[in-house]
Formats: structure tokens, C-alpha cells, sequence
């Protein structure tokens, strides 16, 4: 099934969110940045991190 924005917008900013768990002892910048692409990316959708993986139907 394909994914519309919204859904495709959330999938990245929860992948973003991992980024920084991985690498930011290698270097900060990159997951800062990261960070703050996965936040404008929920903030624009208006749903927190919780929200969007629910959304998603992301479960371990």
C-alpha cells in the first residue's frame, strides 16, 4: 500500500529520531539536526512521538 504525505511525513520523523540514539557520539551536529527535522515534521502535522508511531501502527 502506498504511503500519502502525512503517513510518509511521520515514518521519517520516527526514523529521524533514531539517528541520534546511533550516532550522536560520533558527532553531535548531525543528530541535533536531525532531531530538529523529526520535530518540525511532527509539529507540522500536529502530533507528538507517541501519536505518530500509534498512527503509524509501528509495534515492537
Amino acid at each position: 500500500m502506498p504511503l500519502d504525505d502525512r503517513r510518509e511525513d511521520l515514518l521519517v520523523a520516527v526514523a529521524l529520531t533514531e539517528f541520534p540514539i546511533h550516532y550522536e557520539q560520533a558527532d553531535p551536529e548531525p543528530s541535533r539536526q536531525a532531531w530538529q527535522l523529526a520535530a518540525d515534521r511532527l509539529v507540522n502535522h500536529d502530533v507528538g512521538p507517541a501519536e505518530a508511531i500509534d498512527t503509524l501502527e509501528i509495534r515492537e
